[in-house]
C-alpha cells in the first residue's frame, strides 16, 4: 500500500489493529444488529399479508377422434410451442380480465380500487408526478390493479400455462385463478361451437349447388357417349377398342399356324428331295396310313428273309413276294406325296386368314382413330364430373362432422385444468424471519466495514512497511562478495586469517575463515608497509592478537542476529524460491550429515512442494529413515535394470516426500550401469519440482557424473564441525572446480544450524 503520512514513506495494513479496532466497539455493532432486527421485525409485521395462489392448465389437442385416426399427433397445431405462448396472452387479454372482474364483482373491493375509496390525496398526483387514477374508468382502474397482481407464464419445456394471482384475501387469491381457468375453457370451446356453426351454414348452399352441377356435368357425359357411339364393354375399354384387340390376338394366332405349316412342308419337301427314308420325318410317321404300310413291308421282308434261306433265288413264291413288297414301297412313297400336299394346303388356308384378319384389323384401326379423337372430349367432361363429384363429397363429410359437433358437449376446448388453485394458509410476503435474518446480518456487516474505513482513513490502521522481508532475502540473486584480506601479524607463529566470500544472504550471518602462510618476517630496518583496506569502514589493526579479538566478536554477534539464515528450513526457503531442479547432497560426517539431508526433504515436503530423495549412500541411512522396508527397490536396482521406475519410488513415513532407495541389488554391479544415473534423474526433474541426490561422504570426483545439469546445486550436510575443517572442505571443493556451495550445518540437536555458500 503506498504511503498516506507526509512523509511519503509506504505502509501496509495493520490487520491486527483492524481487528483490535472491530472487537473494541463490538458492543456497538452488536446493537446496532439488535437495532435493525428490531426495526425489521415491527416494519414486517405492520406490512399487510399477500397471498398467493396457482392455477394450471395444459394444452392439448381435445377434438373427438371420430375417424379413428389415432387422435392428434405431435404435429398438431395446438402444441406449437408459438400457440402455447399465444394461449398464455390470451389468458391476460382484457375481454378474460373484464369478466373475471364483474363475475366476481371486484370493483366492489377496495383492494382493486384504492383510489376511489382513500380519504387522502396522492402527494405524487398533486405535485404531477403521477396521472390522477379517478381521471379514468373505474373498471380500467380495477384491471390496471389485476394485471399488477395477475403472472401468467408458459412453465418450461412443457405445454402446462400456470396462472398466478396475490391478494390480500386468501379466498380471493384462489377463486380468481380458478375463475379466470374456467373462462378461458368456456371462451376456448365457445369458439369452436361458432366455428361449427359458421362452417355448417356456409356449406349448405355451397352442397345444394354443387349437386346441381354434378348432375348436369354427368348428363353431358351420358350424352356425349350415346351421340358418338362410344360404348364400354368394361370400365376402361370403350367397344372398338375390346375388338382391335380380339382380332390382334386371333391375327398372332394365325400367323402363328401358318409358320408352323409352311415349315412341316418345306420340312418333308427337303427329306423326298435328299432321299431320306419316310420314317425319318415325323409328320409321315404320324400318318395311320404310313404306319400300316410300314407294318406291311416288315412282315413282307420278314417273309423274304425266311423263304430265301429254303428256296432259290429265281423261285416264284420269292418273286411275288419281292413284288408285294415293291408295290408297298410304291404305296409309302405316293402316301408321303399325298401328307405334303395336306401340309401345303394347310399353310395356304392360314395365309388366306391372316389377310382375311389383317384386312380386318386395319378396318378396325381407322375406326379406333377416329373413336379416340371423339374419346378426348369424353374423358374431359368426365373429370370435370369427377371434380364435382369429389368436392360434393368433401363437403357432405365437412357438413356431417360440423352439424354433429355444434351441441354443448361435443366440442371441449383444446385445454384442461391440471391444478386448481388451493386456499393458501401462509401469506408468500412477508417472509419475516428471513427479513429479520438478512436485514440484521447486513447491519452488521455494514458496520464493520464503516469502522475498518474510519480506521484506514484515520491511519490507525496503518504501520510502516519493513524494508527488507527474511523471504526477500533468501530470494535474492547469487551474487559474489569480493575478498577482503587481513592484515597479516608481524609476530611468528600466529595463525593469521582470511575471511572467505560467503552468499549475499550469508554475508553478515557467519563469516569463514581459512588460515594462511605465516608470513616472512621483515628486515628490522624496514618499516612494516601498511595494508590498504577495501572497505572504508573497516579499521586496519597492526596486532594479531586485537585483530583476532575484534573478529571473533563480529562473527559472534553476525550469528547472534542471523542463525536463521543457516537453518534447514533456510535451505528450504532457498531451494523452493529458487526453483532448484537438482540439489546434490554430500554428508563428510557420514549419517550425521543424511539424516539432515532427510530433515531437508521433509521441510521442502512441508511448503507444498514435490520432492524425491535418491539415496546414494552406502550405509543407507536415508532408505532406514524414510522407508517402511531397507530391502525395498531402489536405485541400485534401477541401474542394474532389475525393477521399473514405478517401483523404485516410494512414500516418506513421516511426511508427504518421496524416496528412491539404496535398494537391494549389488553396489558394485550398479555401478556398471553409472551411465544410466544421468537419465534417470532428468526424468525424475521431470516429475517433481525438487530432486535431491544424498551423496554420503563422496569424493569430489564422484560428483563429476552427478553435476551435469547446469541448475545442480551442492550442499554440504555438516551439522557439527568446527570452522577450521568447514574452510578445509570448501577449499579442497574449490579446488576441485566447484565454486558455488551451499553449506548446512545444525540438526535436530544443534541449538543454532548453520547455511553458508560459497561464491565463484
Amino acid at each position: 500500500m503506498s504511503s498516506v503520512n507526509g512523509g511519503h514513506q509506504d505502509v501496509d495494513i495493520d490487520l491486527r489493529q483492524v481487528a483490535a479496532a472491530v472487537w473494541a466497539r463490538r458492543t456497538r455493532i452488536l446493537l446496532a444488529g439488535v437495532a435493525a432486527a428490531v426495526l425489521s421485525f415491527a416494519g414486517a409485521s405492520l406490512i399487510k399479508p399477500s397471498y398467493k395462489g396457482e392455477s394450471r392448465l395444459l394444452i392439448e389437442s381435445r377434438s373427438p377422434d371420430l375417424g379413428g385416426g389415432g387422435g392428434a399427433g405431435g404435429n398438431d397445431p395446438v402444441l406449437d410451442s408459438l400457440n402455447i405462448t399465444s394461449q398464455a396472452q390470451l389468458l391476460q387479454s382484457t375481454d378474460l380480465i373484464k369478466r373475471v372482474a364483474r363475475d366476481l364483482k371486484l370493483a366492489q373491493l377496495k383492494e382493486f380500487d384504492p383510489a376511489s375509496q382513500s380519504m387522502l390525496p396522492d402527494p405524487l398526483v398533486m405535485i404531477g408526478l403521477k396521472q390522477d387514477p379517478m381521471k379514468l374508468d373505474p373498471e380500467d382502474r380495477v384491471i390496471q390493479e389485476f394485471r399488477d397482481k395477475l403472472q401468467v407464464y408458459a412453465v418450461e419445456n412443457s405445454r402446462v400455462i400456470a396462472i398466478e394471482f396475490s391478494s390480500h384475501d386468501p379466498k380471493l387469491a384462489a377463486d380468481i385463478p380458478n375463475r379466470m381457468a374456467d373462462i378461458y375453457l368456456e371462451i376456448q370451446s365457445g369458439a369452436k361451437l361458432d366455428t361449427h356453426s359458421d362452417t355448417a351454414k356456409w356449406l349448405e348452399p355451397e352442397i345444394a349447388n354443387l349437386t346441381q352441377k354434378v348432375k348436369e356435368a354427368e348428363d353431358k357425359v351420358a350424352g356425349y357417349r350415346t351421340s358418338n357411339g362410344l360404348f364400354q364393354t368394361t370400365e376402361n375399354n370403350s367397344f372398338s377398342t375390346q375388338q382391335l384387340n380380339d382380332i390382334s390376338t386371333e391375327l398372332a394366332r394365325v400367323r402363328g399356324e401358318r409358320a408352323n405349316a409352311e415349315a412341316r412342308a418345306e420340312n418333308v419337301r427337303t427329306g423326298l428331295k435328299a432321299g431320306r427314308e419316310s420314317d425319318t420325318l415325323s409328320d409321315v410317321v404320324g400318318s395311320q396310313v404310313i404306319q400300316r404300310l410300314k407294318e406291311a413291308e416288315a412282315n413282307l421282308q420278314a417273309q423274304i428273309n425266311d423263304q430265301s434261306t429254303a428256296l432259290m433265288d429265281g423261285h416264284p413264291r420269292l418273286k411275288g413276294l419281292r413284288a408285294q413288297l415293291a408295290g408297298i414301297k410304291l404305296q409309302i412313297g405316293i402316301e408321303t406325296k399325298k401328307i405334303l400336299s395336306s401340309l401345303e394346303n394347310e399353310a395356304e388356308v392360314s395365309r388366306i386368314r391372316e389377310r382375311q384378319l389383317m384386312a380386318q384389323l386395319n378396318g378396325l384401326k381407322a375406326e379406333s382413330a377416329k373413336t379416340g379423337e371423339e374419346e378426348v372430349g369424353l374423358r374431359a367432361l368426365e373429370r370435370e364430373a369427377a371434380a364435382q363429384r369429389q368436392l360434393l363429397e368433401t363437403y357432405l363429410a365437412r357438413y356431417r362432422e360440423a352439424t354433429s359437433r355444434m351441441e354443448g358437449n361435443s366440442s371441449p376446448a383444446d385445454a384442461r385444468i391440471v391444478s386448481s388453485a388451493v386456499e393458501p394458509s401462509e401469506p408468500y410476503f412477508p417472509k419475516v424471519i428471513p427479513i429479520v435474518i438478512v436485514s440484521t446480518l447486513a447491519t452488521l456487516v455494514v458496520s464493520c466495514l464503516v469502522l475498518i474505513v474510519g480506521e484506514l482513513f484515520s491511519g490507525r490502521a496503518l504501520r510502516p512497511a519493513r524494508l527488507r522481508d527474511e523471504n526477500e532475502t533468501a530470494e535474492l540473486e547469487l551474487q559474489p562478495v569480493p575478498v577482503v584480506p587481513v592484515v597479516p601479524v608481524a609476530e611468528p607463529g600466529l595463525p593469521t586469517e582470511v575471511d572467505l566470500p560467503v552468499h549475499k544472504m550469508q554475508a553478515q550471518a557467519g563469516r569463514f575463515t581459512r588460515p594462511v602462510p605465516e608470513p616472512a618476517p621483515l628486515p628490522e630496518e624496514e618499516p612494516l608497509p601498511a595494508v590498504p583496506t577495501p572497505e572504508p569502514d573497516q579499521p586496519v589493526v597492526s596486532d594479531a592478537v586485537d585483530a583476532r579479538s575484534e573478529e571473533e566478536l563480529a562473527a559472534a554477534a553476525a550469528r547472534a542476529e542471523d542463525d536463521h539464515a543457516f537453518s534447514i528450513a533456510s535451505v528450504a526457503h532457498y531451494l523452493q524460491r529458487r526453483a532448484v531442479p537438482v540439489a546434490l547432497a554430500v554428508s563428510p560426517t557420514g549419517d550425521d550429515g543424511s539424516t539432515a539431508t532427510v530433515m531437508l526433504a521433509r521441510a521442502v515436503a512441508e511448503h507444498g512442494n514435490t520432492v524425491v530423495l535418491v539415496d546414494m549412500t552406502g550405509s543407507a541411512c536415508p532408505t532406514r529413515l524414510m522407508a517402511e522396508d531397507e530391502n525395498l527397490p531402489g536405485i541400485t536396482d534401477l541401474l542394474c535394470g532389475e525393477a521399473a521406475f514405478g517401483e523404485a519410488i516410494h512414500r516418506d513415513r513421516l511426511s508427504e516426500a518421496h524416496i528412491v532407495p539404496r535398494g537391494a541389488a549389488e553396489a558394485a554391479r550398479a555401478m556398471q550401469g553409472a551411465d544410466r544415473l544421468s537419465i534417470i534423474i532428468d526424468a525424475l526433474i521431470d516429475a517433481y519440482d525438487v530432486v535431491i541426490v544424498e551423496c554420503g561422504p563422496a569424493e569430489t570426483a564422484s560428483l563429476t557424473r552427478l553435476t551435469r545439469h547446469e541448475h545442480a546445486e551442492i550442499i554440504l550436510s555438516i551439522p557439527s564441525v568446527n570452522e577450521e575443517d568447514l574452510a578445509e572442505l570448501v577449499l579442497e571443493f574449490e579446488e576441485a572446480g566447484y565454486h558455488n556451495l551451499l553449506i548446512m550445518s545444525g540438526g535436530p540437536d544443534l541449538g543454532t544450524p548453520r547455511t553458508g555458500r560459497r561464491a565463484a
